[in-house]
């Protein structure tokens, strides 16, 4: 999938969610949170943070909230790359996805960022943030989500989240039982999309803005080229550690 005008200037900023508490996960109480999940030797945090820098990153902001001691610690002693690293600070409450990156708005500046979830890790065929960002084109587009074929996803079982027009743009799965593409768990954003928040709401989901963007026509997709796995659960991990060995 392409579109013909990408973005006019390189992404040097993301924002990678690591508030969530990872129930899901079932760890026990003295585990680390799940973004200090190790897969195949690596924590999942370092494993997104990785994929970033490689794809010219030089502005990070993590936000924190459930043991954010531990990330904070991790953040300090085991990064050891040439990026400046802020943290959005949640502890007093849990704002969910669109609420964190809202709360986060002041750390993010003027331009198009990097949004992505610290759950997810793929194999690619090429760097797949890198192609997202060229395909992005701000006059069009106030998000544009990389999305994993639902049929060939690890580690996850959903319905699939989005349809998707011959240039990109996206429309959700409603009376379908079925939709064939899955939230890969990286977007960019253009800082508008912010305004179009949910009034006098704090805490809510990333859902309420790609909605309002549904609304405008200007939520748009790239197809992750690799093979998607999410890590949200025990069998999740499981599955993609039997893969990464």
């Amino acid at each position: 999938m392409s579109v013909s005008t990408p973005s006019a200037h390189p992404i040097k900023t993301a924002m990678v969610l690591a508030a969530g508490r990872g129930s899901r996960m079932r760890a026990p109480a003295g585990a680390p949170p799940k973004p200090l999940t190790m897969l195949a030797g690596r924590t999942l945090l370092d494993r997104m943070i990785d994929k970033l820098t490689v794809c010219g990153i030089d502005r990070l902001i993590v936000n924190v909230h459930f043991k954010a001691d531990w990330i904070e610690a991790h953040l300090r002693e085991s990064v050891t790359r040439d990026i400046e690293i802020l943290i959005s600070d949640e502890r007093a409450a849990l704002l969910e996805t669109g609420g964190g990156v809202l709360h986060a708005r002041s750390l993010l500046g003027e331009r198009p960022f990097f949004v992505c979830n610290s759950d997810v890790f793929w194999h690619e065929d090429r760097n797949n943030l890198s192609a997202l960002a060229e395909q992005f084109d701000a006059t069009q587009m106030a998000a544009c989500l990389l999305l994993a074929d639902r049929t060939k996803a690890s580690g996850f079982d959903g319905a699939g989240d989005f349809f998707m027009a011959s240039n990109g743009a996206l429309h959700r799965r409603s009376a379908e039982p079925h939709a064939p593409w899955v939230y890969a768990g990286a977007q960019i954003v253009r800082p508008d999309l912010l305004d179009m928040a949910p009034a006098g709401q704090t805490a809510f989901s990333f859902n309420a803005l790609w909605d309002a963007a549904l609304t405008r026509n200007c939520l748009f997709g790239s197809v992750l080229d690799g093979e998607w796995m999410h890590i949200g659960t025990p069998e999740g991990l499981e599955a993609a550690e039997r893969r990464m060995t």
